[in-house]
C-alpha cells in the first residue's frame, strides 16, 4: 500500500522536512511504501512543487497527514484531491497503528 505524506512546509524551519522524514521512517517500518514530497527535486515556484505533489497524490492508495496539515494551502489541496478521488485520508499515527493489510480490508 502506497501512502503520500501531506503536511505543512512553508514557514517551518527546514520546510518541516524532519517531520516528513520521521513520518516516512515510521510508515516504512510498518510495511507501507511512501511518497514523500520532501524527497522531490527542487523547483522554481510553489506551483511547480504542487504539480509534482499532485502527481504523487494521484498515485497514492492513501494520504498520511502530519499535524497542522489544515494550516497548509498545499496540504489542504492534496487532501481535497484525495477526497475527490475517494482515497482514504488519516493521520500518520492512524496509519502506523495498522498494517497495510488491515487498511485494505
Amino acid at each position: 500500500m502506497k501512502l503520500y505524506i501531506a503536511g505543512p512546509m512553508s514557514g517551518f524551519p527546514d520546510y518541516n522536512y524532519p517531520a516528513f522524514e520521521r513520518a516516512e521512517g515510521l510508515l516504512q517500518s510498518k510495511g507501507y511504501q511512501t511518497l514523500n514530497p520532501a524527497n522531490n527535486p527542487a523547483c522554481d515556484t510553489w506551483d511547480d512543487y504542487m504539480r509534482a505533489a499532485i502527481a504523487q497524490v494521484i498515485q497514492a492508495d492513501g494520504i498520511a497527514v502530519l499535524p497542522a496539515w489544515q494550516m497548509s494551502a498545499g496540504a489542504a489541496l492534496e487532501v481535497h484531491i484525495a477526497h475527490a478521488l475517494r482515497v482514504p485520508v488519516h493521520s500518520v499515527d492512524h496509519w502506523a497503528a495498522h498494517t497495510p493489510a488491515e487498511m485494505i480490508s
